[in-house]
């Protein structure tokens, strides 16, 4: 819907940003080990006690890879065109649904947004 694109994008999107560019900010002006030590939680990658980089990648990827959906006639979003992903993913799951769901319920317990890439 409109208003979870605005919050995503103003909110959270924005958040995890502003975060990451001051946290960045602050590592380049830090002039201890000490201080640069503080400041990694926020900066590393698989989030630690933050999750503003991998916030900021997130929700880049998504916003690159968002198309309409299939289902409302209105893109091909959803949609996996044949070939040798979908070849993969029907030997290993049966059908694209029941790789959707085992995909679903492991990203779900990730830390953070629960979301994973394929």
């Amino acid at each position: 819907s409109t208003q979870i694109m605005e919050l995503h994008h103003k909110k959270h999107h924005n958040t995890y940003v502003t975060a990451l560019n001051a946290a960045e900010q602050a590592y380049a002006k830090a002039s201890t080990p000490k201080e640069r030590i503080a400041l990694q939680a926020a900066l590393r990658f698989n989030g630690g006690g933050r999750i503003n980089l991998t916030g900021h990648i997130n929700h880049s990827l998504f916003w690159k890879n968002l198309a309409p959906a299939a289902s409302e006639k209105k893109g091909n979003g959803g949609v996996l065109k044949d070939g040798p992903l979908k070849n993969a993913i029907v030997e290993s799951f049966g059908t694209f649904d029941n790789f959707k769901k085992e995909f679903n319920t492991t990203t779900a317990g990730i830390q953070g947004s629960g979301w994973g890439w394929l």
